[in-house]
């Protein structure tokens, strides 16, 4: 199967039962399968062509030709998300942090003029276990922030 990762084109092989997350897992990314088992958590979240998909209950083969991308890939070190997201500690969460990011990453790349009710709404799809979103909400507007004034995403 043929595909690319986070901007890197891979050709691996791929059984027919395998999930992206696991996938995605070898290869080294911290792409949790679903803890909740549903999906409905948001932590195993990754773009697929740009769109959220629940890597964890998605077969590997459906990304065969597409684009996907993992919270390494759109919140790298270094990058302002990354960066508002540590210095506001809302990435101690081994859990929730990989989809977070990717929805918070997503959502600052369609606009990086976010509100707090924007960036709250960017998180609905998202279950912290740590049970508040005050940083994360915080590290959106600061990561906003920094891009606005040319910090880049």
């Amino acid at each position: 199967m043929r595909f690319i990762v986070n901007g890197v084109e891979r050709e691996l092989e791929v059984p027919p039962h395998r999930l992206l997350s696991e996938l995605l897992h070898d290869l080294g990314l911290n792409v949790p399968p679903a803890p909740c088992c549903d999906g409905d958590c948001g932590a195993g979240m990754v773009l697929v062509d740009g769109m959220p998909v629940e890597a964890g209950l998605t077969l590997a083969w459906r990304a065969r030709g597409r684009a996907v991308e993992t919270a390494e890939g759109l919140a790298p070190p270094g990058s302002p998300v990354a960066r508002a997201f540590a210095a506001a500690g809302a990435d101690a969460c081994p859990h929730c942090t990989p989809g977070v990011l990717v929805a918070a990453a997503q959502a600052l790349r369609v606009n990086p003029w976010i509100t707090e009710d924007e960036a709250r709404a960017a998180l609905m799809g998202n279950l912290c276990r740590c049970g508040g979103y005050v940083p994360q909400v915080a590290a959106i507007l600061a990561a906003a922030g920094e891009i606005q004034t040319g910090g880049g995403a």
